[in-house]
Formats: structure tokens, C-alpha cells, sequence
């Protein structure tokens, strides 16, 4: 199993930047991909904001509108999002994911999620 866990949320006025960081422990070495979703207020659906993996290609959303940058560093078993210019609309719970595949099984791992709240 691998445990997900995020951080680096908060306040931040229109225009501002933030990053949030994704640290994975566990059964690490099974994890193929990562990625970072949001669920707005109110929403009961999560979007995919932007996901990365080995020999796989970096996916943004489109709202994301090269605002956004997804990282990842393998040796620390973490993965960040770079988020600039934010914007109302991009108030929301982001969560982290880990995809990962062990014997063949692909399994998702999540986290509690961060939340981010534009606002002036």
C-alpha cells in the first residue's frame, strides 16, 4: 500500500501563487503515476487537474492554461504543483493521486486532500 498526503493550501488572493506538495511512503517503487485532481465547493466530482508518470506524457487540464506546472521527484517520493495566477474559480480541495501497479493490479491511492481558497 502507499500512503498520500498533501500540503501547502491556503488563502491567496486573485493573481497570487501557491505549491503544493504530495509526499507518498509505502510500497513507493509501485507507484507509475501521479497526479493532482480538485473538487470545487459544492461539487461531488473531481476534476484532474494535471497528471505526470514515467514514460508517460505530462497531462494538463485545459483550465489549467499554463498557469499551472505538476513535478515530480522520485528520490523523495514526492510530487508538487506549481500554481500561478490563480483565480476564483480555482478555489477547491486538491487531492493527490498515486497510481500504482503491483502484480500486475493497478491501484489508486489518494490523499485527505489540501485545500485552496482564492479570495480577496
Amino acid at each position: 500500500q502507499v500512503q498520500v498526503a498533501e500540503s501547502g493550501g491556503g488563502l491567496v488572493q486573485p493573481g497570487g501563487s501557491l505549491r503544493l506538495s504530495c509526499a507518498t511512503s509505502g510500497d513507493t517503487d509501485s507507484i507509475i503515476a501521479m497526479g493532482w485532481y480538485r473538487q470545487a465547493p459544492g461539487g461531488n466530482r473531481r476534476e484532474m487537474v494535471a497528471t505526470i508518470g514515467s514514460g508517460l506524457p505530462t497531462v494538463y487540464a485545459d483550465f489549467v492554461k499554463g498557469r499551472f506546472t505538476i513535478s515530480r521527484d522520485n528520490a523523495k517520493n514526492s510530487a508538487y504543483l506549481q500554481m500561478n495566477s490563480l483565480e476564483p474559480e480555482d478555489t477547491a480541495v486538491y487531492f493527490c493521486n498515486a497510481e500504482t501497479i503491483r502484480y500486475g493490479t493497478r491501484s489508486p491511492y489518494w490523499g485527505q486532500g489540501t485545500q485552496v481558497t482564492v479570495s480577496s
